[in-house]
């Protein structure tokens, strides 16, 4: 599909997506970013189904332009509750160090939307213009119902294998998560073989492979980013880390600090904050991670029971290292400004390089 034909399909200006997110986008930059030409988004893969239905209208509130919600689609958390204990001992000092006591069993803290019949419900009702789907993909009966509702689909994959796998399932583009990229790997298995591919790699063997668009993520910073993906067969970008230094972030004053500061050149892919493979600032947590075996780790989304409880307890008491401070290896070039303002100068940008 030519670029032109996927932002018609989005309905959208700029060949620009703003990623999900979820816990860091909000309704408001969601709209500002779709206000200024690009797709805004939101992730409600941690609410439920009256948080998530209040997300959608408090965007459409603030535009009447076409949005993007993004869901989970893990497989459900096997749980194992002596492996669980012993991920709580392991981090009782930690929570001993500020004055707490640990959780006495952890739970599943997010639901996935395979098999979430009243999520779904909800969707077909609300009838937003783009739902996209990150650790795999729903039923089958689902996609089809989104389809029906003429709800455009997005999924995203870490291989080739992955986005085969969208392809067949008949989702309209292909967002290709890079190992570069902030936050959690898209992987629908996080304990299969993960080549890594970089963005450009990814991007460029999806392109000459599928018969779907591909919208280019991880590490992409800035209008520069934003055409190489394009001139290698992308139809778009996606950008996550550009849009946390945002005025309309979620992101706290201790995520920003870290985003503008020496943490933001050391990025690491963890394990032990959620249960699945994620991309962190370089930060406490993100170093208890480098002396774990994953095969101690609980099942996502239950260890992530575990480090939010032992965030609160740090943050508390004024220990910000803890937090599930996300970013991608482009981290440095972060911005802080309006996400609007932050549109236009990477559509200036993607018009400089063009013409250079």
């Amino acid at each position: 599909m030519a670029r032109h034909d996927l932002l018609s399909l989005l309905g959208i200006d700029l060949p620009i997506v703003q990623a999900p997110m979820a816990g860091v986008s909000s309704p408001d930059m969601a709209a500002a970013v779709s206000e200024a030409g690009a797709l805004g988004s939101i992730g409600v893969g941690a609410t439920d189904v009256d948080g998530a239905r209040r997300m959608i209208a408090q965007v459409r509130a603030r535009t009447a332009r076409p949005f993007q919600v993004n869901l989970f689609c893990h497989r459900p958390a096997i749980a194992d509750a002596d492996r669980e204990r012993r991920w709580i001992e392991r981090f009782r000092p930690l929570f001993a160090e500020f004055g707490a006591e640990p959780p006495e069993a952890l739970g599943e803290i997010y639901r996935s939307f395979v098999g979430h019949d009243a999520m779904l419900d909800m969707l077909v009702a609300e009838r937003p213009a783009v739902v996209s789907f990150h650790f795999g993909l729903p039923t089958d009966e689902a996609i089809a119902a989104l389809r029906a509702a003429g709800i455009v689909l997005l999924a995203t994959a870490t291989s080739l294998a992955e986005a085969e796998a969208v392809t067949a399932a008949g989702i309209d583009a292909v967002v290709a998560q890079g190992w570069e990229a902030g936050g959690h790997r898209g992987m629908f298995d996080p304990d299969a073989r993960d080549d890594r591919l970089g963005t450009m790699a990814l991007t460029r063997l999806l392109a000459r492979s599928l018969g779907r668009p591909v919208i280019a993520a991880g590490g992409i910073m800035d209008g520069a980013g934003i055409a190489a993906a394009l001139d290698l067969g992308a139809a778009a970008a996606q950008l996550g880390t550009a849009f946390v230094a945002c005025d309309e972030s979620l992101a706290d004053a201790a995520y920003r600090a870290a985003l503008r500061g020496d943490a933001a050149r050391h990025t690491a892919m963890v394990r032990a904050v959620s249960g699945r493979p994620a991309r962190i600032l370089s930060n406490r947590f993100a170093a208890q991670d480098t002396a774990i075996d994953p095969a101690e780790i609980p099942a996502y989304p239950i260890t992530y029971d575990l480090g939010k409880a032992l965030h609160a307890a740090a943050k508390a008491r004024g220990e910000y290292g803890f937090g599930a401070q996300w970013a991608g290896q482009g981290a440095p070039l972060a911005r802080a400004m309006p996400a609007a303002d932050l549109v236009a100068a990477l559509a200036a940008e993607l018009e400089a390089a063009r013409r250079a």
